[in-house]
């Protein structure tokens, strides 16, 4: 059961990989607000995992880490599928740039974390520790 200190993200979308990436704007949204005109730069990786759900907690652990190790937040996101997980294409901006909104996640919650297929698309769930 979430408590008062966890950020739950709910995302949907056509494909998996589009699913993921709104579940990473969701995260985003809940704790910091890029302004448009904020320069970025591109940043690219290839994330695995041997399911979906891990999939996607390992995607959100990208962020959470390149946010913590280099101080960039994802301004976008462009996931496509890979032949064993996704590849990741991030504009990241510096956090600095950002306006915080929210408490700043610190960790992935494996607890009630899905990432399913679901008529019409696919619907995910993540709960992050903030």
């Amino acid at each position: 059961m979430p408590h008062t200190a966890d950020l739950c993200i709910e995302a949907w979308a056509a494909s998996r990989e589009e699913c993921i990436a709104e579940a990473v704007r969701g995260v985003v949204a809940g704790f910091a607000d890029i302004p448009a005109e904020a320069a970025g730069v591109t940043r690219q990786c290839e994330v695995i995992a041997d399911s979906d759900a891990r999939l996607l907690a390992a995607v959100i652990e990208e962020v959470i880490y390149r946010m913590e190790a280099a101080g960039e937040i994802p301004a976008d996101v462009e996931v496509s599928a890979s032949a064993w997980g996704v590849h990741l294409r991030f504009t990241m901006v510096g956090s600095d740039t950002a306006a915080q909104v929210g408490a700043v996640p610190k960790a992935v919650s494996l607890h009630g974390l899905r990432l399913v297929r679901a008529a019409p698309g696919w619907t995910c769930h993540v709960t992050l520790d903030v």
